[in-house]
């Protein structure tokens, strides 16, 4: 069973201690600079522990992104030990369902390094869609989640 667990005072080291493939770490922050985020964006920062049964496995952090009035996809990863399996892809469906669930969020935007194609893959394959957006080499996309094919 994959769930979402709060990162807690008991649960953060090891959050700390989950990584991405060498070839994946051009695509992601490092969890200790996106936790850092969190504390600073305390009020619209939603980070989450990704738990396999009670193994964590992952990190994602969502997010209210207030310049652009938008819910966020933010940060994602699984760590190498454990990609593969399906547990992202129950991951980002239960930071969906979160966003909807918690703010009726209609939209969720994300973004993806051109270069990264499961990313891309992965976020198209729940009816993400490019937005035109290209910032710094990052494609950005956007879900209506009434159409998607992981609607609630």
């Amino acid at each position: 069973m994959v769930e979402l667990r709060e990162i807690t005072k008991e649960n953060y080291e090891e959050c700390l201690s989950l990584n991405v493939a060498d070839s994946q770490k051009c695509f992601v922050s490092s969890n200790a600079h996106s936790l850092a985020q969190a504390w600073v964006y305390y009020d619209t920062a939603f980070p989450f522990a990704v738990y396999a049964d009670n193994t964590m496995v992952g990190f994602i952090m969502l997010g209210y992104y207030e310049a652009q009035s938008c819910y966020t996809l933010w940060k994602f990863m699984i760590d190498v030990r454990y990609q593969n399996k399906g547990y992202g892809r129950k991951a980002l469906k239960l930071g969906i369902d979160y966003l909807v669930d918690r703010f009726k969020a209609e939209e969720v935007y994300t973004a993806y390094y051109s270069a990264n194609d499961v990313a891309r893959n992965l976020y198209r394959s729940f009816g993400f869609c490019e937005t035109g957006e290209v910032v710094e080499n990052e494609v950005g996309m956007k879900l209506i989640v009434r159409d998607s094919k992981f609607m609630i």
